[in-house]
């Protein structure tokens, strides 16, 4: 099959959309359908939530992913699973090799705890993932942990971890196939108190690809 999106996965381009700096973004991705997210500048934390499509009820749970792998830590071949255990999503390419589960989602409240009150009017990724969310019914006893895609959180031998700088680089990316219809929420994280942005919040790019359709989009109005 031909690559005509540019990022390596061949199929026909279902979506292609650049989520600017600290925005959040929503799509449902079909059964069959992949994901590639691409870290188009380097070291952008992308905060990513995604629920059964059918029944939001049923969504990513990072207790079940972790115990199912034996690491806190995805890449290819990881599976994200829901809270009843069942696939959601497998990771089928990588570039960056490691992204984390357990750093969660920067909130305006963690930041004022973090950072200091005069951090409390900045945006933030629970704010992100709440706007998005409501387009689709969610609310805030949907927000659960997370997988921030290409954000460094190493755990030290005494279980010990913290946000560190970012082994991304431009243009590398990772891709999910969805194992049942899941709708997936972003947040490009706004975070510029710690290093998981680099201090320097940027876009990236979200291309839905159909790998069963090997022909590109029809050109508008043809």
């Amino acid at each position: 099959m031909t690559d005509v999106t540019g990022t390596g996965r061949p199929g026909a381009v279902v979506l292609d959309v650049t989520v600017p700096a600290r925005a959040p973004w929503s799509a449902v991705v079909r059964a069959g359908q992949e994901l590639t997210i691409v870290d188009l500048e380097g070291n952008q934390a992308v905060d990513f939530l995604a629920f059964d499509a059918h029944d939001t009820s049923l969504r990513y749970s990072a207790p079940d992913t972790i115990q199912a792998q034996g690491s806190v830590f995805l890449t290819t071949g990881s599976v994200l699973r829901d809270c009843e255990h069942q696939p959601l999503l497998t990771v089928v390419a990588d570039d960056c090799g490691r992204h984390d589960t357990l750093g969660g989602a920067c909130s305006k409240e963690s930041n004022t705890l973090r950072y200091g009150h005069h951090t409390a009017g900045q945006h933030a990724c629970a704010e992100n993932f709440l706007a998005e969310g409501s387009r689709w019914g969610l609310t805030k006893r949907d927000l659960v942990s997370n997988v921030n895609w290409y954000m460094n959180v190493p755990v030290d031998p005494d279980g010990a971890l913290g946000i560190v700088d970012g082994i991304s680089s431009p243009g590398l990316s990772v891709t999910l196939r969805a194992e049942r219809d899941v709708l997936v929420v972003v947040s490009n994280c706004p975070q510029v108190n710690n290093p998981c942005n680099g201090f320097d919040p940027t876009p990236v790019r979200m291309v839905v690809t159909d790998p069963g359709v090997d022909r590109p989009d029809p050109t508008p109005g043809a």
